[in-house]
């Protein structure tokens, strides 16, 4: 019997269980499917990292060396190369690897940090052939930045999330041609400084309300066909493009990993494809926390380590008190007008003790804007925004005086366009 299982070994997993044992968690078991710790950190070689949570910046590789470093200096046990097959509401863990196969193991608390996963050309239908040079942009990022493998020369992106943005810049450095970076919607999904970055600065075409139509080629891409899109992103005739390239890099969005959540018969939210979350991260299992990009997709890692920590926290109060929250008497945050989600979803107010952080996406982009909160139609707090975008993710602060004018147990966010 373990205190604290953390599935996952890159940034969440590593910032929960640091604060775990901060908080007097001794007994304290990562599993990690990689051979090593890190995650998705040890490919993103590029800097910009560690500015909010380390004041400084740092790539990548940098900022999970800080925390591998942390628990090194601890008693953390760490499982590298295993897998975990199944996770029960009863917190038992089935796990397999090659020094102890399979095994079962029983926690008092755990914490899901599984990150996410890529969206795929299988998952969005690119119509064409079914050539070699079609990469998600993450895994031509391992091959370039890891493995050492070039993965193309004339290159066309689909999808302008803050990977692709990315990798449109690296394969320039490498020495590729980057022809455009196609997106359909109106606006971008990343980050405005990837934008100003990646593309601007390398002089890369980023072609928005547009996308590829056609894949061709035999036993390599040869050429897409790209055309403009309408409203309802449906391709518009006698717009198409067709750009000669060798690879095709897909940023089309990212998943939240939550295979085990299903198993263990956790709720989801259909509109994040993570858990359901209460203020202190914890699920709709009571003793089972989930952290990071398996609950919602950050656009920061130092936003990431945040939110894992707060449920490191509650997971050690949670061991170390022996008790159960009361799970039936909370206040339900929903998404309002241009707003696509929130998280957390469910508020114990029993449980905060100054205020709460709520996180949102919007899905316009919007200038002056005002951020509003009501229950039953009754404004209860509002903030003032000069600039929201899609592509970066919003937070709010909420008071327990806001809380304490909530009528019915609802609160709605929504965003309102300010006329001038």
């Amino acid at each position: 019997m373990h205190d604290l299982i953390v599935i996952g070994g890159g940034p969440a997993g590593l910032a929960a269980a640091m604060a775990a044992y901060k908080a007097g968690v001794e007994d304290i078991l990562i599993i990690e499917r990689d051979h090593q710790m890190g995650g998705i950190l040890n490919q993103c070689i590029h800097n910009g990292f560690g500015l909010h949570y380390f004041k400084e910046e740092l790539t990548g590789p940098e900022y999970a060396g800080r925390f591998i470093e942390m628990v090194k200096d601890t008693n953390i046990k760490v499982y590298l190369d295993t897998m975990v097959l199944d996770v029960t509401e009863e917190k038992e863990v089935h796990i397999v690897n090659k020094e102890q196969g399979y095994q079962i193991l029983k926690a008092k608390a755990i914490v899901f940090a599984m990150g996410c996963r890529e969206r795929t050309r299988g998952a969005i239908g690119i119509p064409g052939s079914r050539p070699a040079g079609v990469f998600t942009a993450g895994t031509a990022q391992r091959y370039v930045n890891m493995e050492g493998y070039m993965v193309g020369k004339k290159v066309v992106i689909l999808g302008s999330g803050d990977i692709g943005l990315i990798m449109a810049r690296r394969m320039v450095l490498e020495g590729a041609e980057v022809l455009a970076c196609v997106e359909v919607m109106p606006y971008s999904g990343g980050l405005t400084r990837n934008i100003v970055q990646c593309l601007d600065d390398y002089d890369i075409p980023l072609l928005l309300s547009h996308t590829i139509t056609e894949v061709r080629g035999k036993t390599r891409v040869e050429e897409v066909v790209v055309s403009e899109v309408d409203e309802k992103r449906q391709p518009v005739p006698c717009t198409e493009q067709t750009f000669e390239c060798d690879t095709v890099l897909l940023s089309v969005g990212l998943v939240p990993e939550n295979e085990l959540s299903r198993s263990a018969g956790i709720e989801l939210d259909r509109r994040t494809n993570g858990a359901f979350v209460y203020e202190n991260m914890e699920t709709s299992i009571p003793g089972i926390f989930a952290c990071g990009n398996v609950v919602h997709v950050h656009d920061l890692v130092d936003f990431v380590t945040a939110e894992s920590t707060r449920a490191g926290t509650a997971a050690a109060d949670y061991i170390l008190q022996q008790q159960e929250l009361e799970q039936d008497d909370f206040l339900t945050i929903k998404n309002g007008n241009y707003v696509t989600y929130v998280v957390p979803q469910k508020i114990r107010q029993e449980n905060v003790d100054k205020r709460v952080e709520v996180f949102f996406r919007v899905n316009k982009v919007f200038d002056e804007s005002q951020i509003t909160v009501t229950s039953q139609g009754e404004v209860i707090a509002k903030q003032k925004k000069s600039y929201i975008v899609p592509g970066e993710m919003e937070k709010m602060k909420l008071s327990k005086k806001v809380m304490d004018k909530v009528k019915n147990g609802e609160i709605e966010i929504s965003i309102e366009e300010v006329v001038k």
